[in-house]
């Protein structure tokens, strides 16, 4: 569980959230909703430790202090970020990458070989093309492939909590669809998803257990999946005031 108490968080001399309590439960999926601005994104960011993020009093995984934890412990404590841009990084090998952060996860210095026969079938799996493990990182990748490449670093490390920020952007109908299904081929009663969006389509297929809307840093409404539906139909009207 990761279990928020009198959160805060701030960008320089700007807060963000004040005084957010909430517990997200291992094993249940979240949706988080609001308008720009109203601290979906930053919550994430803060949760993973982005360092522009300034997050106060107390916040814990599975009852240790993740705080105190660097950005390279808490992804390996679980927590996997998908970001809403996914970043370019010429020079690093797709298959290098890969082959780093399993190491760092798991403490086993795996060998080419070996690490060839445990990755090519993940990208079977999710139908990403073997190619692609020998370009740069992210360079000239299509946004289906960007995409694609972030469900196969959650197929290869497994994150018990899986934090979405707006993964169906940039994406046609069609890559979005497979993106989707790829995404939800993922939950299980050991992972959370805690889905950031703006749209909708995504929740046709990870169902939320909780549906959350944000303001102005703060939680002003959770209700199950029909709170969703209520936003998509009617807006934010008689939620935000």
């Amino acid at each position: 569980m990761i279990s928020l108490r009198s959160v805060s968080i701030a960008v320089g001399d700007q807060q963000i959230i004040s005084w957010l309590d909430y517990d997200f439960i291992l094993g249940k999926q979240y949706c988080l909703l609001g308008k720009n601005g109203s601290g979906k994104s930053s919550l994430a960011y803060g949760l993973m430790g982005h360092p522009s993020y300034t997050v106060t009093w107390d916040v814990t995984l599975d009852g240790e202090d993740l705080l105190a934890m660097d950005v390279d412990e808490r992804a390996k404590a679980g927590i996997f970020l998908a970001f809403q841009a996914i970043p370019e990084i010429p020079g690093i090998k797709v298959f290098e990458f890969l082959r780093s952060i399993y190491h760092a996860k798991t403490d086993d210095n795996i060998g080419l070989i070996p690490f060839k026969k445990k990755i090519l079938p993940l990208c079977d799996q999710i139908g990403l093309d073997h190619d692609l493990l020998w370009r740069d990182l992210n360079v000239w990748f299509s946004g289906g492939e960007r995409r694609k490449l972030e469900v196969l670093q959650i197929k290869l490390l497994e994150p018990r909590y899986i934090v979405l920020d707006e993964v169906d952007s940039g994406l046609d109908v069609d890559a979005f669809h497979a993106i989707a299904w790829l995404l939800a081929s993922c939950v299980n009663d050991q992972t959370t998803l805690i889905i950031i969006t703006h749209l909708f389509t995504i929740l046709d297929y990870v169902k939320p257990d909780h549906v959350i809307v944000m303001d102005k840093g703060k939680i002003i409404k959770e209700w199950g999946p029909d709170l969703a539906l209520r936003v998509k139909e009617w807006g934010f009207r008689d939620l935000i005031e």
